[in-house]
C-alpha cells in the first residue's frame, strides 16, 4: 500500500511531533556532550528551536506555502547553538524544495530531493564542515534517500530508507571525529537528526518513536577534546559560544565568515535576503561582535561561556514568573540577574527594584533585559549582569532603550553584592555606574561546581565527580570532595590583605559542609571575618566574595 502525499496538515503535525520528541529526548541527547562541567546544550538547544518553530506555524495558514514559510523563519529566528542553527538550516532547506508542491502534494521523489537539497545548504552555511557530525549524518541520509527514489516514489519507503542509514552513520561517527571516540558517544547533533526522521515516520505511517535511552554512565574524556579545526584546541580553549542575528546585504557574508575563521570555529550562518542568524565559538567576543558591525547591524546577540554551563530550564518563563510590581519611583533603579531564591532576596534587600531570573547558559536576550529597564519606575537605570556572558547583551540596552542605561560590568554574584553597597538610587545612572563598578572590581570572586566530564585543567587532570574551585583566571583547584575544592581554592585566593569573605551556599552545600568551610577560614585566616548567605542557587553550592 501506498504511502499519501506529504500535505500541509502533515507537515504540520510532523513538525509539532519533532518538537515533541525533542523534548522527550532532550536528556538524552544532552547528556552526549563532552564538556567537563554541567551542560544543557544540544538537546536543549534543539527543543528550543523546534518551540520556535511550531509557534510560526501554529499561526501560518492551511496552504504548503504558508506552513514551509512558516518553519523557515521560526526556524531562522528561533535557532539556538551550532547543531540549533545547523537543524534550521536543514528545515529551511527541506521547506525551499517541499513549499513548491502544493498542487499535487510531495512524494518520496520529491522528499529525497528536498533532503539531499538540504544537506547540501547545511554544508554551505559551515564555514569550516567537520565530519562526524549532522552533517554527515544528513548528508548520508539524503544520499539514501535518493538512492531508494530510484526505486520507488513511496514516501513511507524513502523516509525509512533515510533513517535506517542516517542512524548507521549516526553509529559511525566517532570513526570520524576523535573526540566522540575519545569520550566514547555518537554525535549529539546527529542523534537529533535521527530524531527528525523518527517524528515523520511516527506520522506519516504510525511508526512509534524510540523511548530515550539515557546512558547510566556520563560519557568521559580519555584525553583532551579537540576542536573542529586542526586539533590543538582542548576543552578549555575556544570557551565562548556567540550567537546573533545579523542584517547585512546578503554578498558581504563570505567576507564576514572570512573575519570570523581568523578568530573561531564552528561557524555556522544560515538565512538570507538580508537577515541572517550567525554562530561561532571563539575566544574574543568583541572581536565576533565587531566583525558584525563591519558588515551590518547585530542584534539579539546572546554569549555562552561554554565550560560553565548549567542544567536547562525555561529561565524565560521563569523570569516573567518572578518579575515583581514596579517599585515606588526613584531617579535610578538598579536590574539584576540572578538565580536562586535566596540570592534574589539578598539583591531586593540591597535595593534592587526588578530581577531577571537567569546566569550562566540562561543568558537573558536583550529584549528581555530592554523589557526590564522600561518596566521599572525610575528615571535612569543601572544594569548588573552577574555573569560576563552577559555583560556585551546588557551592554546594548541603553541604545534600545527609551531612557539613559548604564551596565556595571559585575562578573558574578559576589561582584553584584559589593557593587550595590555604592548604590544611591538618588544619584544620577552615571555618578552609580562609576561607584558600583568600583566596588564590584575589588572583590576577589570564586566559585564551586563539580565535573560531569573528565578532562584536563592547568592545576592537573578532572575526573568525573571531582570538585572543581574556579576563580576568574580560571579552574585554582580540582579535589574529589566539595570541602576540599572549596579551602583549596580560598588558599589561593585569600591573601594577608583581605578582611571580609562573603560565602553564597547553594541548594547543594548543606550545613555540614558549610561549616567544614568557615572552620578552615578561622583556622587558617583568623583575621578575616566570613559572612554566610542562603543563596539556594542551583549546581554551585558555593560563591565567595573576597575583600
Amino acid at each position: 500500500m501506498t504511502t499519501p502525499l506529504l500535505d500541509a496538515a502533515t507537515l504540520r503535525a510532523i513538525v509539532v511531533a519533532f518538537r515533541d520528541a525533542l523534548n522527550e529526548h532532550r536528556e538524552a541527547i544532552n547528556v552526549l556532550n563532552v564538556y567537563p562541567v554541567p551542560d544543557g546544550d544540544t538537546g536543549t538547544n534543539m527543543a528550543l528551536t523546534l518551540d520556535s518553530v511550531c509557534e510560526e506555524v501554529d499561526g501560518a495558514g492551511d496552504d504548503m506555502a504558508s506552513v514551509c514559510k512558516a518553519i523557515s523563519h521560526g526556524s531562522l529566528m528561533g535557532a539556538r547553538g551550532n547543531s540549533g542553527v545547523i537543524m534550521c538550516q536543514l528545515l529551511r532547506g527541506l521547506s525551499e524544495t517541499i513549499g513548491g508542491h502544493e498542487g499535487d502534494g510531495v512524494n518520496g521523489t520529491v522528499f529525497a530531493e528536498a533532503l539531499g537539497s538540504a544537506a547540501a545548504a547545511a554544508y554551505g552555511a559551515v564555514g569550516n564542515p567537520v565530519e562526524g557530525t549532522i552533517l554527515t549524518v544528513a548528508r548520508e541520509a539524503g544520499e539514501a534517500a535518493i538512492a531508494a527514489a530510484a526505486t520507488t516514489d513511496d514516501l513511507s519507503a524513502v523516509v525509512n530508507a533515510a533513517r535506517i542509514e542516517a542512524a548507521a552513520s549516526l553509529e559511525r561517527t566517532p570513526t570520524l571525529l576523535p573526540v566522540l571516540a575519545d569520550a566514547g558517544v555518537v554525535d549529539a547533533g546527529g542523534a537529533g537528526f535521527v530524531l527528525f526522521l523518527d517524528a515523520m515516520l511516527s506520522v506519516i505511517d504510525g511508526t512509534p518513536i524510540p523511548e530515550p535511552e539515557v546512558p547510566a554512565e556520563a560519557p568521559v574524556l580519555t584525553q583532551p577534546a579537540a576542536a573542529s579545526g586542526d586539533g590543538s584546541k582542548d576543552v578549555s580553549e575556544l570557551r565562548y559560544e556567540v550567537m546573533y542575528f545579523l542584517d547585512a546585504p546578503d554578498d558581504s557574508i563570505d567576507a564576514f565568515k572570512a573575519a570570523w575563521a581568523a578568530i573561531g570555529d564552528s561557524i555556522v550562518v544560515v538565512g538570507g535576503d538580508g537577515v541572517h542568524n550567525c554562530h561561532v565559538h571563539t575566544d574574543d567576543i568583541g572581536a565576533a561582535i565587531e566583525a558584525g558591525i563591519e558588515v551590518g547591524r547585530p542584534h539579539k546577540i546572546r554569549v555562552t561561556d561554554l565550560l560553565e554551563e548549567v542544567a536547562e530550564r525555561d529561565w524565560v518563563n521563569e523570569a516573567l514568573g518572578h518579575t515583581p510590581p514596579p517599585a515606588k519611583h526613584v531617579p535610578t533603579a538598579v536590574v539584576a540577574v540572578c538565580m536562586g531564591t535566596g540570592v534574589e532576596a539578598i539583591f531586593r534587600s540591597l535595593g534592587v527594584q526588578h530581577v531577571i531570573t537567569g546566569g550562566q547558559t540562561m543568558n537573558p536576550s536583550t529584549a528581555q533585559l530592554l523589557e526590564a529597564a522600561e518596566a521599572v519606575n525610575a528615571d535612569e537605570v543601572v544594569l548588573l549582569p552577574n555573569n560576563k556572558n552577559i555583560i556585551p547583551v546588557a551592554e546594548q540596552v541603553d541604545a534600545q532603550s527609551s531612557r539613559s542605561v548604564r551596565v556595571v560590568p559585575t562578573r558574578g554574584i559576589a561582584e553584584g553584592f559589593a557593587s550595590l553597597l555604592q548604590y544611591d538610587p538618588q544619584a544620577d545612572a552615571a555618578d552609580n555606574q562609576a561607584r558600583m563598578a568600583s566596588a564590584a572590581e575589588s572583590v576577589v570572586a570564586g566559585e564551586v561546581t563539580q565535573a560531569v566530564r573528565e578532562s584536563n585543567s592547568d592545576v592537573g587532570p578532572i575526573a568525573e565527580g571531582d570538585w572543581l574551585g574556579i576563580a576568574r583566571a580560571g579552574i585554582r583547584s580540582v579535589a574529589p570532595t566539595l570541602v576540599d575544592a572549596a579551602v583549596g581554592l580560598l588558599d589561593e585566593l585569600i591573601d594577608d590583605t583581605h578582611e571580609i569573605v562573603t560565602l553564597i551556599a547553594g541548594s547543594g552545600a548543606d550545613a555540614a559542609t558549610t561549616a567544614a568551610v568557615t572552620d578552615w577560614i578561622d583556622a587558617n585566616r583568623p583575621e578575616v571575618e566570613v559572612e554566610v548567605h542562603d543563596g539556594g542557587q542551583p549546581l554551585y553550592p558555593f560563591y565567595f566574595g573576597i575583600e
